[in-house]
């Protein structure tokens, strides 16, 4: 399971971490579309997490994956950190042995969470989010996955976001950029994050607004979820913000998981859509993974349609008079 080219580097890292060249048991773990190879691997009686960089680019970089997770192992955020080489490219860490994460319990506890990692000492810069999102906008419509017709009131909308969302306020926070179901884990009374390959500095409503399509369903809860965070009510203009980055995030997503799906190639325009809260709570439940394209495409198609759905109502128009009005006034 291990390639035979890494498997020098997994010998040295059980050397440098348990002073052995063996293990008693190894066990892939294949949740998620990172191309690292990850491993539950048994030494000495005992489980941890084998992790294995394959890529070689600046989102796999591991000197920033390693700083950010040690950074997070520290603040106690992340499991303990036994064993890094950047040469290698590989890790070892604490494995958590998860329970099941209710939605009630999460919108209790991730608030917390959020706000702790959030205030971590500032993880590297590797780019500005909305500046990532429109040149993969780019890249998805110069494809032509989809008609001009279907999407190009989706574009239109979406162009008054990127028109007046602050993106370089400096307020830009130290963030996971990866927070769904399989990266956020319970065990006992603590939330653990794991898998640091997307963590840089980002805008904090970029991790609030990816949990949030899991566990928020409606403004009661939102709200709820937001004071937590903040300590306190979040007022107007979070409240505004945070919507209109909930909609960065549908077109983000909606960009990336329908472009892998199609794997850039053209799609039935009028396909059946799956509910957006009942995808997302499928996913949470841990009976639908995103391991297939069918399913990736299914799912940007859902984030495609509740983004056009939110941004043709008048909480979407109020939210971007009052960002548009706060950064005249700054």
């Amino acid at each position: 399971m291990i390639p035979e080219d890494k498997k020098d580097a997994v010998t040295r890292a059980l050397r440098h971490a348990f002073g052995v060249e063996v293990f008693d048991d190894l066990r892939p773990l294949t949740v998620g579309l990172s191309s690292a190879l990850v491993f539950r691997i048994v030494v000495k009686g005992h489980p941890y997490l084998l992790r294995v960089i394959t890529r070689d680019d600046a989102i796999s970089d591991p000197t920033r994956q390693f700083a950010c997770m040690k950074s997070a192992a520290e603040a106690g955020l992340a499991p303990s950190v036994l064993y890094t080489s950047i040469e290698d490219r590989v890790s070892i860490t604490d494995f958590v042995e998860a329970r099941p994460f209710s939605r009630a319990e999460a919108l209790l506890r991730i608030p917390a969470t959020l706000r702790t990692l959030h205030a971590l000492p500032p993880f590297p810069r590797v780019l500005n989010y909305l500046d990532f999102l429109e040149g993969y906008i780019e890249r998805f419509r110069a494809a032509k996955i989809l008609p001009e017709s279907e999407t190009a009131e989706l574009f239109e909308l979406y162009a008054k976001v990127a028109e007046v969302y602050p993106r370089h306020d400096g307020e830009a926070v130290s963030c996971h950029n990866d927070l769904k179901p399989e990266n956020i884990l319970l065990a006992g009374d603590r939330v653990w994050l794991v898998d640091w390959e997307a963590a840089f500095l980002n805008d904090r409503y970029f991790d609030l607004a990816v949990v949030a399509n899991f566990i928020v369903t409606h403004d009661a809860e939102e709200e709820g979820y937001l004071r937590r965070y903040f300590g306190e009510p979040a007022g107007a203009y979070r409240r505004a913000r945070f919507y209109l980055m909930r909609q960065v995030v549908h077109m983000s997503y909606s960009m990336v998981f329908t472009f892998l799906g199609s794997s850039g190639q053209a799609i039935e325009a009028r396909a059946p859509v799956p509910d957006f809260r009942e995808f997302h709570d499928a996913i949470w439940a841990g009976t639908v993974t995103l391991a297939t394209n069918e399913k990736r495409l299914e799912y940007g198609r859902v984030h495609m349609k509740q983004a056009l759905r939110n941004m043709q109502t008048e909480g979407f128009r109020e939210a971007l008079r009052i960002v548009s009005e706060a950064a005249a006034s700054a």
